[in-house]
């Protein structure tokens, strides 16, 4: 399988982009972003590429995937909605469009979030707006498309948030997110779990196209544990 990640430098992104560099399965990934990962590995490969919103230069190196796993986001905080709206929706579709063109038989696995608005009406401006791309995503000519809902996520393997302010928040809370993850293990996730649950939707498809918590949960445990 040959995997496109957008925001592998983020948290929830270096655990996709760990999980499809140990998967056998995986034979090919490729990063694109503003920024290297700076990793280096046999099966890995990274586009830099500045205009997050006009691919038509690389349109060439942007086919024959298997699957897309875009990671990329922000923080809403501080942000009117036009802003926003530019960073999560417009980024999002432009990525989207080229590949559902170039790409036909792509799965697609967005990140997305709890508490997202399907209605596009609700008073949270990041959810309508979260929303609103997740609508547009669904009606593009996608092999499968599907929306990951996660909550509260903890990182591992070293892993850190670019946001200060999340990482600072999960340092903080790093001695008890264990024990949370184990009383509620439907409500909070790792950077692990995502990952593997994304590999196995884009392998084998999941029930539904939006997946909260705890559908990412059972996703992720079909599959082994990587140590």
């Amino acid at each position: 399988m040959n995997v496109l990640i957008f925001g592998a430098t983020g948290m929830i992104g270096q655990g996709v982009l760990r999980e499809c560099l140990l998967d056998d399965d995986v034979s090919r990934v490729v990063t694109l972003g503003r920024t290297a990962t700076e990793q280096q590995h046999p099966k890995l490969h990274e586009i830099v590429h500045k205009d997050l919103y006009d691919y038509t230069a690389i349109e060439g190196q942007l086919r024959d995937f298997d699957a897309c796993f875009f990671c990329l986001g922000v923080s809403s905080v501080g942000m009117n909605e036009a802003d926003y709206t530019r960073v999560t929706y417009d980024l999002t579709l432009a990525a989207a469009r080229t590949l559902s063109r170039l790409n036909p038989r792509m799965t697609f696995v967005f990140v997305s979030g709890a508490s997202t608005d399907s209605t596009e009406r609700g008073s949270k401006m990041w959810a309508r707006v979260k929303g609103r791309a997740e609508n547009a995503l669904q009606r593009l000519p996608f092999k499968a498309v599907y929306l990951f809902r996660p909550g509260a996520i903890q990182p591992l393997h070293g892993i850190r948030s670019k946001t200060a302010l999340y990482q600072a928040a999960y340092t903080v809370l790093r001695p008890f997110l264990s024990t949370l993850r184990a009383l509620f293990p439907n409500s909070v996730l790792t950077t692990e779990a995502i990952g593997r649950a994304m590999l196995v939707a884009a392998r084998e498809g999941a029930e539904t196209a939006v997946l909260e918590s705890r559908d990412i949960r059972r996703l992720a445990e079909r599959e082994p544990v990587h140590g």
